[in-house]
């Protein structure tokens, strides 16, 4: 079988954009936990949590784009291009080269997927009714189109895979890329693990089965 090495890193969390960042608030001993700031987490149980807030999704997709594609696919494409930047494998043109695209793949991993997404679509639906729910939202929630936006951003036309395992998909994202590769099926692969959870449903949820830590 072939041998499998990492290339390219890329990184976003709430401790830092990039992995340099990130890895550099880790070595200071900083703390990326902080009170809740996208929505009204008062009444809450749970008010805490590792939240970016200082991205602008703007730096990896244009205005009017940005409604099509969820936020943990947002964060994706960004943590995406430094990865591919990182690599050496993206052109001027930031596409991957059309004599390696055929044989590049994206595997992708996500426990939940669109979750703040599914919430206000589904809430537009009771109140407004299901004529008012946008026809991005599908597209925009589902796992696997962290491969979809990856693969048409970077131009990458081999394999497609998503994991959707809770909290082992980036695991098993990396799992089943190695696995392509040492099989021959693809060249490359992009690996991709994002989520973006923060929302009414999802800390409500995840605190009703005393999943988080409630000391505020």
């Amino acid at each position: 079988m072939r041998r499998v090495v990492v290339t390219g890193l890329g990184m976003i969390n709430s401790l830092g954009l990039t992995r340099e960042s990130s890895f550099k608030s880790i070595v200071e001993g900083n703390c990326g936990i902080k009170r809740i700031s996208c929505f009204d987490a008062s009444d809450f149980p749970v008010q805490i949590a590792g939240e970016i807030t200082d991205f602008n999704p703007e730096e990896v997709l244009d205005a009017k784009e940005i409604k099509k594609a969820d936020r943990f696919i947002q964060i994706a494409l960004k943590a995406s291009k430094e990865a591919m930047l990182d690599s050496g494998l993206l052109g001027s043109d930031g596409k991957c080269d059309e004599s390696l695209s055929d044989r590049f793949g994206v595997s992708s991993g996500a426990g939940i997927g669109g979750l703040g997404n599914i919430e206000k679509n589904s809430i537009v639906c009771e109140q407004k009714g299901p004529r008012r729910i946008t026809p991005f939202f599908i597209p925009s929630a589902l796992v696997n189109m962290l491969g979809g936006f990856t693969s048409i951003e970077f131009g990458l036309k081999g394999p497609n895979l998503a994991s959707v395992t809770a909290c082992a998909a980036g695991t098993h994202a990396i799992s089943e890329a190695t696995k392509t590769i040492m099989l021959g099926g693809a060249d490359k692969m992009l690996v991709i693990g994002a989520e973006s959870s923060i929302c009414p449903v999802g800390i409500g949820g995840f605190a009703a089965m005393k999943a988080l830590c409630d000391r505020n």
